[in-house]
């Protein structure tokens, strides 16, 4: 049997299949069985559900299994030798394990394990009935039962259902191979049961949704793999496949995916798959898991209707770590394929970008990315996440993305990391050299030339040469939030408001429940003075990170420069401001200066001195410029040119600066910066 063969394409809209606390699998064979231990628990008062008696007249067979899978508490597993050789017995338990349920294992023969069931039964609850008859072990088994579902048994028997004599087991020991986390189970093969012989074409998203839920076309949000391994520091590899199968998916530019901050927000949460869908807006979500054994990867994908919450399109696949490339191409291929988007020739050279074929650089690569990929990555896990890229460059010198991802941690620890000037000045030089490795490698890679433009405007300040790298990389990646809101960011620097607003729209509407492109949005709208607008973007932030200091500080600058003075003082004064936060001072000295009470604002402004005395800043030259001291105002600023202050990317839209505009001494500064037209 070929490798990934026995997808089951099935789904469409249907009606939605009622739920039982208890989902009962089992062979074809062993049904009279399954039938009888139904029975004892439903006696016992606990419902199951159980195929082919719960299917509804009209139902497809698999999309039934799938919903009921995902509405049960427990899974109880009927292990024999023939569901040991049924690749949907298999399935079903695979697909429990991945939504968290329990499995009780049921057995009624001595038949040797292969490692795919063992991997998921290893940490299972038992019944051993293979040395005796069956039935009288159910009440064990609803005992069990009750105790998964959080109810304690009554006591008492379960009666034996009449008329069917016990079968006769043979009595084995029970033989299991050891030392074996993961590895390559059984071949899926096509039949077994019914499961797929009555439908085996695929259906589609329907054109037409829901009156009150209608996604964008050809919309889809990739979640987070669930990790098998049982060993939560291996999360970076489920994560990792999930997010680059999620970027080369952004791609194609026929898809809108949503960005990894909104797909991963629902990690480690019980939400169904159509709360989610709403939420994001997507017409497709898809989800899976991943196991790993050494360089041996199993992944599982599963591809279902947003709208209908019915199972579109399933695999499975079992390939070498050296292999991985390939098989997210495959993957993203077919998931494109579903959802009916066409592909052209250069499709696959697309999905392939900037990517690498040593196994060891890209298990690199994954660990740096994840560590870049916290919101409140600090200096140890930016140096971590650097090391990793570094390494992965050592093992594969042409893999574009560990440099384009290298040139955005050295850019990021060139701004957030207290460095002397001579190291600051090394890294910012280091930062531009990867990002523009990474776009020799891959000029067709629209992340290579986001992470050169970063650099560029946020490090070196040459937003002259930084223009053209955000251009193409919007041109490439029209489909990436982080290129979006890049873009955004540096648009709105140049005073181009309107293509800075609609990017940064655009950016919300990939990444939904990223607080930082809501963020992006309050600030392109509050340079280009739309201030109600931008508080309201700004609150969205806060609802989504709701202890952000960050995002405080952006709403307590809207409210100053829209004139609320006393919502601003109240803001900075509150638990939502670190007390000895040098920003924290300048943002009180406008607000009393607002309030007209001088001596208070310059106080704080004395304050925020001797909190920080290492350098001018732009922030301060500002509230010198609104205190009405030009000259302060010119000489702080004239110094933090010459410190090259980062914050000088907003000299041209920043509303504290508003009072020295006009004076020749802003200008000429303003002329040196080189901003383009």
């Amino acid at each position: 049997m070929a490798e990934g063969d026995g997808s089951d394409q099935l789904g469409g809209a249907q009606r939605a299949v009622p739920s039982a606390a208890v989902f009962i699998s089992y062979a074809s064979q062993d049904a009279p069985i399954a039938e009888e231990l139904c029975s004892a628990l439903e006696q016992g008062g606990v419902a199951c559900w159980l195929a082919p008696r719960n299917v509804r007249p009209g139902d497809f067979y698999a999309d039934s299994i799938v919903q009921a899978i995902n509405g049960c508490a427990v899974l109880v597993l009927l292990l024999s030798q023939s569901a040991i050789d049924s690749p949907h017995v298999l399935r079903e338990v695979e697909r429990a394990s991945a939504k968290r349920r329990p499995v009780i294992a049921f057995r009624i023969d001595a038949a040797a394990l292969p490692p795919g069931l063992e991997y998921f039964l290893s940490t299972s609850q038992w019944i051993d009935a293979s040395a005796a008859p069956a039935d009288r072990l159910f009440p064990k088994l609803l005992e069990a039962v009750r105790s998964r579902l959080g109810s304690e048994p009554t006591g008492g028997s379960v009666p034996t259902p009449a008329g069917r004599p016990a079968p006769k087991r043979k009595h084995y020991r029970l033989t299991v191979a050891v030392g074996v986390a993961v590895a390559i189970a059984l071949s899926f093969v096509v039949v077994d049961r019914f499961w797929l012989s009555k439908h085996s074409a695929a259906p589609r998203i329907p054109a037409a949704a829901a009156p009150d839920f209608i996604p964008p076309p050809h919309s889809i949000a990739v979640l987070p793999f669930v990790n098998m391994s049982g060993d939560a520091k291996q999360d970076y590899f489920s994560d990792g496949i999930s997010e680059e199968l999620l970027n080369s998916l952004s791609r194609l530019n026929d898809l809108q995916v949503v960005a990894r901050t909104s797909s991963f927000s629902f990690k480690g949460q019980n939400v169904d798959v159509s709360t989610i869908a709403h939420k994001l807006n997507v017409g497709a979500i898809l989800e899976g898991s991943v196991r790993r054994a050494g360089n041996t990867v199993r992944i599982t994908v599963q591809l279902v209707n947003g709208v209908s919450g019915f199972h579109i399109w399933s695999q499975t696949y079992d390939r070498q770590l050296s292999d991985i490339l390939k098989l997210q191409t495959e993957v993203a291929t077919s998931v494109a394929q579903q959802l009916e988007v066409r592909l052209a020739g250069n499709e696959t050279a697309v999905l392939e970008l900037g990517s690498t074929t040593n196994a060891q650089a890209y298990e690199a690569y994954l660990r740096g990315s994840e560590l870049l990929s916290d919101t409140d990555t600090g200096e140890a896990e930016l140096r971590a996440a650097l090391a990793a890229f570094d390494q992965a460059i050592a093992l594969d010198p042409n893999y574009a993305q560990a440099h384009a991802r290298r040139a955005s941690a050295l850019a990021d620890i060139s701004i957030f990391v207290d460095l002397k000037p001579e190291e600051l000045a090394r890294v910012r030089e280091q930062a531009r050299l990867a990002g523009e490795r990474a776009v020799a490698l891959a000029p067709e890679l629209g992340d290579a030339h986001q992470a050169l433009a970063g650099v560029l405007s946020n490090g070196l300040l040459d937003f002259a040469d930084a223009a053209p790298e955000f251009d193409r990389a919007l041109d490439l990646s029209p489909g990436s939030a982080r290129v979006q809101m890049g873009f955004a960011g540096f648009a709105g620097q140049l005073g181009h408001f309107d293509a800075a607003i609609k990017a940064a729209r655009r950016a919300v509407d990939l990444d939904p429940q990223n607080a930082n492109a809501q963020v992006t949005l309050g600030q392109v709208l509050s340079w280009g003075r739309h201030y109600r607008e931008a508080l309201s973007a700004l609150q969205a932030a806060k609802v989504l990170r709701p202890h952000s200091n960050f995002i405080s500080f952006n709403i307590a600058n809207v409210l100053l420069a829209s004139g609320q003075f006393e919502q601003a003082r109240a803001l900075c004064d509150s638990a939502a401001m670190p007390a000895q936060s040098p920003g924290r001072h300048l943002m009180l000295a406008l607000a009393y200066h607002g309030l007209k009470r001088e001596q208070e604002a310059q106080e704080q402004v004395a304050q925020y001195q001797a909190l920080h005395k290492e350098g001018a800043t732009l922030e301060l030259a500002g509230v010198y410029a609104q205190l009405g001291d030009t000259a302060a105002a010119l000489r702080e600023l004239t110094r933090a040119e010459q410190q090259r202050n980062s914050a000088f990317q907003v000299i041209r839209v920043a509303w504290i600066l508003d009072p020295i505009r006009n004076e020749p001494q802003f200008k000429a500064i303003e002329a040196r910066m080189k901003f383009p037209p």
